[in-house]
């Protein structure tokens, strides 16, 4: 197709040679083409790029980027998840999630909704989290900054003979005084958003060290409620090696006094002794793990370790919610690590863009006002006026490939995000299948562990009156003691891993940061 104009061949061959040359990289002459797209002006941004026409393509690169507000480099798109209808180990499907909740509608207990109180005002990792947020919003401020002229000034006093210009001797320079002062500004025109990818990288980074607070503050309030929850299990395993004890010591007595009567052997109160030392030998080392795990909340609350109060609270009066997991689709939007992530390939896919515009000139505007004379008196009297406006083009021509292996860079640290938050997606799913698989199974656990906790406790009943009557050997009652006790320690644990797993499965819903 000829004439009229511009032929299908001449508009062609600037673009195989735009596409295909060394000039510029592939990829940023593909972002330009798209910008030209967006005017209709393909054909122009191919005649630009001609060698023939240096002045017209840079007046015409400009005039597309100020009229479109072209950013060069790819703009940000979520990457798919294959996320499933439904969650491994839910029984029922519902649109309402256990992490849609605040916490303390999650955890009844007063004692625990005053910990995690504290804890949210006083742990010194989230208050680290909470300067880590400021810091990243004053690097957004140092960026956005970028978008205006920089104003300065500067002023200059001195005498010399015989110096050239700065100051270096010279027989051939001046002699005499000076003194100047002006206010210059400068400003970049973004003619590429350069800075606009640099601001939205910078803001990126802000919105996801605010995501890390969050999910520091869930994990503060699932550490106090886990410790909280492991002292109550510790303090009825006190109680339990308490009574285990008392139920030795009354079989000892027993022994003694069918031993006096001359009906029983030392053979039976030498084993109840040795029982009933043995109880009584795991009483310090459960009270030192209760020492031990009030300190660790202390410091979760940020106190000195320290006794923590637990008034009637009990591990028995814990009530165990509801546990509707809710949709996988909206876990992407609840969970803050996810976000983060996000946030992270966010601010990665923007220095992509940095790079790209890397490759074209950088137009600066600066200006000057200001007065210079010879003397002070001259100055202050009303020295001649300086003053300059000018335009500067840079950009590069050689650089030995580093604003390619920029460019690359800046594409695989994409790249790594990408898979990071994939990632982060499939740990958060199989955390949420995991807590709701072992949640269904302690159940069916904690129902057997009590009914073999209460078929013991007939056992040693009915042993101690079989004993009592003679219809028994005293090895019938030790033996139902023992299965007795580490019973009940059994129970106490899947009572606890039961609450530790609803605790895990609302830090695994994204719950607890609603603020």
């Amino acid at each position: 197709m000829k004439e009229g104009g511009t032929s299908t061949s001449r508009l062609q061959g600037p673009r195989t040679q735009l596409l295909s040359g060394g000039a510029r990289d592939e990829m940023a002459s593909r972002e330009f083409a798209g910008c030209a797209r967006f005017l209709n002006l393909r054909g122009l941004i191919m005649v630009l790029f001609s060698k023939r026409r240096e002045f017209t393509r840079m007046l015409g690169l400009g005039l597309c980027a100020l009229w479109t507000g072209c950013a060069v480099g790819p703009n940000y798109k979520r990457p798919t998840v294959d996320a499933p209808e439904n969650f491994r180990g839910e029984t029922g499907v519902s649109t309402n999630s256990l992490g849609d909740l605040p916490w303390w509608k999650i955890f009844h207990d007063d004692q625990l909704q005053s910990l995690i109180r504290t804890a949210l005002t006083n742990n010194y990792d989230l208050r680290i989290a909470f300067t880590r947020v400021e810091q990243a919003r004053e690097l957004a401020a140092q960026a956005r900054a970028g978008f205006f002229p920089q104003v300065n000034y500067s002023g200059l006093a001195g005498k010399g003979k015989n110096v050239a210009a700065g100051g270096a001797p010279s027989p051939i320079g001046v002699s005499g005084g000076l003194v100047a002062g002006d206010i210059n500004a400068s400003w970049e025109v973004d003619l590429w958003g350069r800075i606009r990818r640099l601001n939205e990288s910078a803001r990126a980074q802000f919105f996801a060290s605010q995501e890390a607070r969050r999910d520091t503050t869930i994990s503060i309030i699932a550490e106090v409620a886990q410790n909280y929850f492991q002292l109550l299990a510790l303090d009825r395993e006190l109680q339990i090696a308490k009574d285990n004890t008392n139920a030795f010591g009354g079989s000892l007595k027993i022994f003694n006094e069918r031993l006096q009567g001359g009906v029983a052997s030392k053979l039976e109160t030498a084993s109840a002794q040795a029982l009933l030392n043995s109880a009584a030998a795991t009483i310090p080392n459960l009270e030192r793990q209760i020492a031990i795990q009030e300190n660790v909340i202390s410091v979760l609350t940020g106190r000195r370790p320290g006794p923590v109060s637990r008034e009637d609270s009990s591990l028995e009066a814990q009530l165990l919610p509801e546990i509707p997991a809710g949709l996988p689709s909206s876990l992407v939007e609840r969970r803050p690590d996810i976000r983060e992530a996000e946030e992270q390939l966010r601010s990665a896919n923007a220095q992509v863009g940095v790079a790209v515009a890397d490759f074209f000139p950088q137009l600066d505007l600066t200006g000057l006002f200001g007065r210079v004379s010879t003397g002070l008196s001259a100055f202050t009297g009303g020295g001649d006026t300086a003053w300059s406006v000018a335009a500067s083009l840079t950009g590069p021509i050689f650089q030995g490939g580093a604003l390619k292996a920029r460019y690359r860079q800046a594409k695989a640290a994409r790249d790594q995000f990408v898979l990071q938050y994939q990632v982060a997606v499939l740990n958060a799913l199989q955390e949420v299948s995991s807590a709701l698989i072992s949640r269904e199974k302690l159940a069916q656990a904690q129902l057997e562990g009590a009914r073999a906790v209460d078929a013991y406790k007939e056992a040693v009943r009915i042993s101690l009156e079989r004993y009592r009557q003679g219809n028994a050997s005293y090895y019938e009652v030790l033996q139902e003691q023992q299965l007795l006790f580490p019973a009940e320690d059994t129970l106490v644990e899947t009572e606890l891993n039961q609450f530790l797993a609803v605790i895990q499965l609302y830090r695994a819903l994204g719950g607890g940061w609603s603020e």
